[in-house]
């Protein structure tokens, strides 16, 4: 049966892949592609850094988005992971021990790190029989693989995010909600970045909701939570309402 969102309800659930479903730039994933034999990283100095990096991939991908620079790509998520290396470490490393880093953060073999809310939320939006997908600019083979590694059986989700316009684009939001055999403002998408997530999918026409795991935005009004055991009850409040400026670099959040 439907999810409530304010005054509607809701059919579908998209997740976003990366720091959503799966840990992506957590100290935990640092530690291990940096750092697997120690000494231990300094949580709050890494945690610190990725706050930064993410609102800066945050705005970068929302520049992509407006044209003011060429959409963010796989080249410019390399850039943006070498320049969070060079932060979390404090200074910049040797080309080819950056190169190991990056390798071994965008495809972890030792034990990965999971969200211990993502399985329960699963669980409770496929027993009120609420289609679920996961959205992501990577193939639909690493996707796959990630969630494996996750403990989340992929057979279960729909996966999109492979073609010509990845996202953020306005259309591969709403491929999406068409993998999921949904209009746009049935399926609500939930993200961890503010502006090329939550903001870009309103302008794709889907409900969306901030999982700010890193609090990267405290000051974020509505639609935030900071884990999946408040998705229901954001979402039964009417998620994001689009509030205050229209671009990043002007935001208080």
């Amino acid at each position: 049966m439907p999810l409530p969102f304010g005054n509607g309800t809701i059919d579908g659930v998209v997740l976003d892949l990366d720091d959503t479903a799966v840990p992506f730039l957590t100290p935990a994933a640092w530690q291990w592609a940096w750092r697997p034999q120690g000494p231990v990283l300094g949580e709050r100095r890494v945690r610190s850094a990725v706050r930064r990096s993410i609102r800066a991939w945050d705005r970068r991908r929302w520049r992509g988005l407006t044209s003011r620079e060429p959409p963010a790509d796989l080249a410019a998520l390399d850039a943006h992971l070498r320049a969070t290396l060079t932060a979390v470490a404090g200074h910049a490393l040797p080309r080819p021990e950056e190169d190991a880093v990056v390798r071994r953060l965008l495809r972890p073999a030792g034990e990965l790190e999971t969200f211990p809310d993502v399985l329960p939320a699963l669980r409770r939006l496929e027993g009120a029989g609420v289609r679920i997908g996961i959205a992501t600019e990577l193939p639909t083979e690493s996707a796959s693989w990630l969630l494996r590694r996750a403990g989340i059986d992929p057979v279960l989700l729909r996966i999109a995010g492979e073609g010509p316009q990845p996202l953020p684009d306005r259309a591969a939001f709403r491929a999406a909600a068409a993998a999921l055999e949904l209009p746009p403002d049935r399926v609500a998408f939930v993200g961890d970045l503010f502006w090329s997530d939550v903001r870009a999918a309103g302008r794709a026409g889907l409900p969306a909701v901030l999982l700010d795991r890193h609090d990267a935005w405290p000051k974020v009004q509505s639609g935030r939570i900071v884990a999946l055991d408040g998705l229901e009850a954001a979402l039964a409040a009417g998620g994001h309402r689009a509030e205050g400026p229209e671009e990043p670099d002007d935001a208080a959040a």
